[in-house]
């Protein structure tokens, strides 16, 4: 409940009912209507209609099973990122602010178990009391790696001593996407707006009530992908994964990009609930409603049958772009945590973690608000008398 009100707080949109939508928060979130969608997306909306599904007008309402537009942070064709309807000119002159771009965090800079501030690839240090690292579900555990925060045998193995011996990087999760894609007819090349379409549904071995794939349609394939210049893409993801992967650095080199593997459909229920998901989207593809705007089936391709599938899709498959739990939040017995509610790192202190990385399990939405849903609470929680006021104080590494 907690969490559900403070979305509110942070929602500015004049769509949806009271109960379930915030109107003067400073994250803007604007309604895909079914008239200001491109005519091949209008027709996906038929076609799964026509296939059973029901039609939601509210994703974030109180039942989201179904197909229709989606809610975006876009206004006037811009995407509302934090930098601009967080970072505003008023917060960006205050006096205990500095805002330092285009640095490299290569680590955090330790007193036995106390951090006390960072050093840059470069080699300037930055001194704080407290620091906050946000650098995303990559980003981040790879901070803490190179700062001796993770698991001991690792670390030994690249000489980096042990600061604290957490899983760090040892738990990654993300959804594996699928892109079911289409060359538009001629006659029906609109592709602006570029995204805002989606059925949401659960698979025949979704658990309880959870809601676990996603078909996400968008305009977005180059063109060039397309004999005929447009496309459409049907994008199937197991929005409820059961795999885990792992991020592991391959040197100390701030330089050098870690070791990512998601480890897609490792899990056999993934695999099998992400052939569903495609067979589906085919299914859709094919309703009249949606063909008549379709010239041929560019990804799978009509020469692909339900035998060649699996062997297609495993060929193909993509990243959601959704990766968490590289740093996750759990309890003091919890062996998998590495941070508490508050984000602060177990065994440490003047350290926290505010980012997608702490989410122990990577949620069947976007993970941009659920992001900053958390950052909301663990300042109200952690800071409530300072909150907008610790700038000088802190160190923040994104």
């Amino acid at each position: 409940m907690l969490s559900t009100q403070t979305y509110k707080e942070m929602e500015n949109t004049p769509d949806g009912e009271d109960a379930y939508h915030g109107r003067t928060g400073p994250f803007p979130i604007r309604q895909r209507t079914y008239a200001e969608l491109t005519a091949s997306m209008r027709g996906f909306i038929d076609a799964a209609m026509a296939e059973g599904f029901r039609r939601v007008d509210d994703f974030n309402g109180p039942d989201p099973s179904g197909v229709g537009g989606y809610p975006v942070n876009v206004v006037d064709n811009v995407r509302q990122n934090v930098g601009l309807v967080y970072l505003t000119d008023q917060v960006r002159n205050r006096a205990n602010l500095k805002i330092s771009g285009n640095l490299l965090v290569d680590r955090v800079l330790f007193d036995g178990h106390r951090a006390t501030g960072v050093v840059t690839d470069d080699g300037e240090e930055i001194y704080a009391d407290e620091v906050i690292v946000s650098g995303g579900s990559y980003g981040t555990a790879a901070i803490l790696l190179r700062s001796g925060v993770g698991p001991a045998e690792d670390m030994a193995k690249l000489g980096i001593d042990v600061v604290a011996d957490l899983p760090v990087g040892q738990h990654l999760q993300d959804q594996p996407f699928y892109y079911n894609a289409y060359a538009l007819k001629r006659e029906a090349l609109d592709m602006r707006p570029a995204v805002g379409a989606l059925l949401w549904l659960p698979s025949s071995e979704a658990r309880g009530d959870e809601l676990d794939i996603h078909i996400a349609v968008t305009h977005l394939m180059p063109p060039e992908y397309s004999p005929t210049g447009g496309a459409i893409a049907l994008s199937v993801a197991v929005v409820k994964p059961d795999s885990r992967g792992t991020l592991t650095l391959r040197s100390r080199d701030p330089l050098e990009q870690p070791e990512i593997d998601c480890n897609f459909l490792a899990e056999e229920r993934d695999a099998r609930r992400m052939i569903e998901g495609v067979k589906l989207a085919r299914r859709i593809g094919r309703n009249p409603a949606l063909a008549r705007f379709l010239e041929l089936e560019i990804l799978p391709g009509d020469a692909v049958g339900d035998a060649q599938l699996a062997d297609a899709v495993a060929s193909n498959l993509a990243s959601y772009g959704h990766p968490a739990a590289t740093a996750p939040m759990g309890g003091p017995d919890d062996p998998w945590a590495v941070v508490d509610a508050s984000g602060a790192v177990k065994g440490l202190s003047g350290l926290r973690v505010v980012d997608a990385s702490i989410m122990p399990v990577v949620p069947s939405v976007a993970l941009n608000p659920t992001t900053i849903m958390i950052a909301e609470r663990i300042a109200k929680a952690v800071y409530p008398s300072e909150l907008g006021h610790r700038g000088a104080e802190l160190a923040v590494t994104t």
